[in-house]
């Protein structure tokens, strides 16, 4: 999965944590501790912000030493999901006829507000002719 390199900065009596690869993507903490556990919040809400202006998502650049934040899983499928739809021409309306489901339904399995279930997810992948693969690796 991807994840987003953040700076810091000092501001005032806190830190403020930039998400230079998201454009305006930026929140504050009482450390960089604190203010990089905050950025995954600001990373969530900004990455959900484009998906709804149907706009395209910037990919993180490399980290180069930086500190980073990264996507919870579900949130990392349902942006792929989007990025694939975005890809290959096919809209919310067109997948929502191929899995035999409303467009309500679609805009859910989008929304990362939304607890949506993992054979949902798939499912959809699969009407893309895609298949999810995990994969786990050492943190360090």
């Amino acid at each position: 999965m991807d994840s987003y390199p953040v700076e810091f900065e000092p501001d005032d009596d806190t830190v403020m944590a930039i998400v230079p690869d998201l454009p305006g993507c930026r929140t504050f903490g009482d450390t960089e501790a604190d203010a990089l556990r905050h950025a995954v919040g600001a990373v969530r809400a900004m990455i959900s912000g484009l998906m709804d202006e149907r706009r395209d998502i910037p990919p993180p650049s490399p980290a180069e030493g930086r500190p980073t934040v990264r996507l919870p899983v579900l949130d990392a499928l349902k942006l792929r999901l989007y990025q694939e739809l975005r890809a290959r021409g096919v809209s919310q309306s067109d997948l929502a006829r191929r899995l035999g489901k409303s467009p309500k339904d679609v805009w859910r399995l989008l929304d990362l507000t939304h607890a949506s279930r993992m054979d949902q997810i798939e499912a959809a992948f699969a009407a893309l002719g895609l298949v999810i693969e995990p994969t786990v690796r050492d943190a360090a």
